[in-house]
């Protein structure tokens, strides 16, 4: 799968400067939901399967004890494998990310390529941080992944405050106002995302989403 990177650069680039200050600032004027209950939810194999197609832009963060990132992010979703462009905050391009039935390669922006048995480890070995990629395939869209026991807080719509799951805490910040039909049925999407994990926060915004086939 390719990605048309002159044509992400020109929709990303002025939203990413725009809007790093926003990203890195945090969100204090979301508003803040109460947890009203709790549920924990067991391995469901069967349901790993049922996991949309998608195409998104958005902005991403990420600090850790020594290092941080923060840029833009171009992801395309696929069957369970990704394309991913990560974007300076001037649209560069830093990284592209790509995963087939081949394997999972890295390429820098100085053509350095790199490969790894997943994107988390992958990253982890490039950037010394690593993006949960099998986790935040179903995170982004207000679920937890259908293969590992989590929590998850909602509040009194049963909208998803929070999920606690391998390891990592996700927070949902921010909603889209309005439905988005089209991001996996659900009533409204995840707008902006907060993860946390020992000794690293990834924030990730997203700026816009579409279903692809």
């Amino acid at each position: 799968m390719i990605i048309r990177v002159q044509e992400t650069i020109y929709f990303v680039s002025c939203s990413i400067l725009l809007s790093t200050i926003l990203l890195l600032g945090g969100c204090a004027s979301l508003e803040k939901h109460s947890v009203v209950k709790t549920i924990v939810l067991e391995p469901e194999a069967e349901k790993a399967r049922d996991l949309t197609n998608f195409d998104l832009i958005g902005r991403i963060s990420v600090k850790t004890n020594n290092d941080g990132f923060s840029g833009g992010i171009r992801w395309q979703h696929k069957n369970h494998f990704h394309h991913l462009l990560l974007l300076s905050p001037i649209g560069q391009v830093v990284a592209q990310i790509a995963q087939d039935d081949q394997g999972i390669q890295l390429i820098t922006s100085d053509q350095k390529i790199y490969y790894a048995a997943s994107i988390e480890a992958l990253t982890e070995q490039v950037f010394g941080w690593k993006l949960p990629i099998i986790g935040l395939e179903y995170w982004i869209m207000g679920r937890a992944n259908p293969l590992i026991v989590a929590e998850i807080d909602m509040d009194r719509d049963d909208q998803v405050i929070a999920i606690r799951q391998d390891g990592w805490e996700i927070t949902y910040l921010d909603y889209f106002s309005r439905s988005v039909p089209q991001h996996n049925k659900v009533k409204s999407a995840p707008r902006i995302i907060e993860l946390n994990y020992p000794n690293l926060k990834l924030k990730l915004v997203i700026d816009s989403w579409k279903n692809i086939n």
